[in-house]
């Protein structure tokens, strides 16, 4: 979850546990790690009582498998309000580098730290269903690549795949690199280098 929309009640009326227990959860698994994380300081900071917690959620598992979910859906929404605007196949590969860009300028507690969900993964075992469901969302990245390549080179589909590929790696290791350095400019330099490959397809 972004930063951006944690704190408005609807129709000033408090938001249900389950969101304040989910936006709390986004910002201080974000800005503080999964497994530094504890129930107490999620229930604290969403205002409910631990009860509350475990009848929304089965346990923190279920609670972190809940964040990594809703952070994959939160990058689609941005993704999909970027294509809106592309105009053409080129400017949809695009527009999965902008989704990224976007992420990264959300206001964050402690800055930016690079792709919330790979932060995760990192800190999960190998096997945990966590893994997956990050695993799933980077695969899912690097297809809608591929269907826009797809469009853009319908006669070469191989090629497709393979620059698919390398965009994928380019974004990720931009990705990596931003959150080191805490700002969203290598994500900028990446598109810039992504579209000039674009150009020479």
């Amino acid at each position: 979850m972004g930063e951006t929309d944690m704190i408005a009640p609807e129709s000033g009326r408090r938001r249900p546990a389950r969101e304040r227990l989910l936006a709390a959860a986004a910002r201080r698994f974000y800005a503080d790690g999964v497994a530094a994380t504890g129930i107490d300081t999620i229930t604290a900071e969403a205002g409910v009582a631990k009860m509350s917690l475990y009848n929304n959620f089965s346990s923190k598992a279920d609670l972190v498998l809940a964040y990594l979910e809703a952070r994959h859906e939160e990058w689609l929404g941005l993704y999909r309000a970027r294509l809106e605007h592309a105009d053409g196949p080129r400017e949809g590969v695009l527009a999965v580098f902008d989704a990224y860009s976007d992420h990264a300028a959300f206001a964050y507690e402690h800055g930016f730290r690079g792709c919330g969900l790979l932060n995760a993964a990192a800190e999960l075992p190998a096997g945990d269903e966590g893994r997956a469901v990050v695993r799933a969302h980077k695969e899912e990245v690097e297809s809608l690549i591929a269907g826009h390549l797809e469009e853009l080179l319908p006669d070469h589909p191989g090629k497709a795949r393979a620059t698919a590929e390398h965009l994928a790696f380019l974004l990720e290791g931009a990705m990596a690199r931003a959150g080191l350095e805490g700002h969203g400019d290598r994500l900028h330099h990446a598109r810039s280098l992504a579209a000039a490959l674009l150009d020479r397809l």
